[in-house]
């Protein structure tokens, strides 16, 4: 049998994606799915945290701001590393980080160990997100782009509502039994392996590099084409490029209008989507719901987490990217006010999961949006930035609701959450650049 004839393309743009392609697909799936199970247990094993060690909801504050501080150095240091090692050796890193996190904070009877152990968590957590997103990107067709970064999401995601349930199951069993969840985070050594086994390179970043014979040996092995990526690379930096250039690009002229839409996105956007996120269970329970009814509430709610993300791949590739993003922030800041001012449980459970869909559709559309917003040598780089700051504001925002809590009750949160959400849709939808469905490299 003849091999097929040596073609001229994008990287992988106008190809079907085969199904070598998609086996790449399925363990970022894998390791989001790990990866979630560690970053949202702890919003659910907080009450029993609280009752079983007396910590008070400052403390929560606590433990929360250091989780999200290390976020932001975790995005920003795997943005860069990724961007001068490379998005596989970056990926086998932070699984390692929060799989081995995970397993100390269910050991430990130390909250300051606690505290560290949960930091360095949010560190591994974050670093393989920001760099997963550049993955996808670069690893997609341009036609279905946030599709596939919302599917891969959508399926790791679904580890949300599962550690809702076991949550629910094993925490009531014993006052430790919240050590338990802990223990499972053990899971992301599945992930590592596999990873370590079939994860390929980014081509993008081998050419980005001179390396474009490997690259077009990946291409080979995920489309089964053989593809000639030098038109491709004649678009792109081929060698190392300086320091400088991946620090500082993405504040040069070409870049810096869209690096301010972004970054005032998720300086907004961040710290009101994790109120939803990492504090409904608790302050549901200050709002009066017994623990148990806590717990399943905030089980039932998280299923909006994947189906957000699933039904948000439908129609993130239309309108540029940019017109998706400001519906969705508009239906969020509508939802939001109601949801606070509810006091009947199933009212309570409906409305937060269609909240919580709108929340993680619109944030990882933002991911995407991000990643597409700059050239391969500084893509992550910049996306790790943007992410980086994102949660710092996450960081510092997490010891003021308590705050606000306690001056303004249950529904006073969500009102702010509301105006923290009209504010980047009107940024995005008047300077906001179109993004999808078009090559990165046209893009850049």
């Amino acid at each position: 049998m003849q091999d097929s004839p040596r073609i001229s393309n994008n990287y992988f743009d106008g190809l079907a994606v085969t199904g070598r392609h998609k086996a790449v697909f399925f363990i970022i799936m894998v390791a989001y799915f790990c990866e979630q199970m560690d970053n949202w247990n702890f919003g659910f094993i907080a009450p029993a945290l609280m009752h079983n060690w007396g910590l008070t909801m400052k403390d929560i504050g606590t433990v929360t701001f250091w989780y999200f501080a290390s976020m932001t150095l975790g995005g920003f240091v795997g943005g860069f590393i990724s961007d001068i090692i490379g998005r596989r050796k970056t990926f086998l890193i932070a699984i390692t980080l929060f799989s081995t996190a995970s397993i100390i904070n269910g050991l430990t009877d130390s909250f300051h160990v606690f505290v560290a152990s949960r930091a360095l968590t949010g560190f591994g957590v974050f670093c393989l997100m920001v760099c997963s997103q550049a993955y996808i990107a670069e690893m997609a067709p341009a036609e279905s782009r946030g599709k596939w970064q919302n599917m891969i999401a959508g399926v790791g995601f679904c580890a949300v509502p599962v550690v809702g349930m076991l949550c629910r199951l094993i925490i009531p069993l014993h006052e430790e039994a919240w050590r338990y969840i802990f223990y499972m985070g053990g899971v992301g050594y599945i992930a590592l392996i596999i990873a370590w086994r079939y994860l390929d390179e980014s081509p993008r970043w081998l050419v980005a590099r001179g390396r474009i014979a490997e690259a077009e040996a990946v291409m080979k092995d995920l489309t089964g084409r053989d593809i000639d990526l030098a038109d491709a690379a004649s678009k792109c930096l081929t060698q190392k490029p300086p320091l400088k250039e991946v620090l500082l690009g993405m504040c040069s002229s070409k870049y810096l209008k869209r690096t301010l839409v972004i970054l005032l996105l998720v300086v907004c956007t961040n710290p009101a989507t994790f109120v939803v996120t990492n504090w409904t269970a608790t302050l549901l329970k200050a709002h009066g719901f017994p623990l148990e009814d806590t717990l399943m509430a905030t089980t039932l709610i998280s299923i909006g987490v994947p189906l957000g993300l699933f039904a948000s791949s439908a129609f993130t590739d239309k309108g540029g990217r940019k017109i998706p993003i400001v519906i969705m922030l508009l239906v969020m800041a509508v939802l939001a006010p109601i949801f606070g001012n509810l006091s009947q449980y199933w009212a309570v459970v409906l409305t937060g999961a269609v909240l919580t869909a709108f929340v993680m559709g619109m944030g990882f559309t933002v991911f995407s949006y991000t990643a597409e917003s700059y050239p391969t040598h500084l893509r992550n780089t910049a996306t790790g930035f943007h992410s980086s700051i994102g949660r710092l504001a996450v960081a510092f925002s997490q010891p003021l609701i308590p705050v606000v809590y306690a001056a303004y009750s249950f529904d006073g949160v969500f009102y702010i959450f509301s105006m923290l959400c009209i504010i980047p849709a009107f940024i995005v939808g008047v300077w906001g650049a179109r993004t999808g469905g078009k090559s990165l490299e046209d893009i850049a």
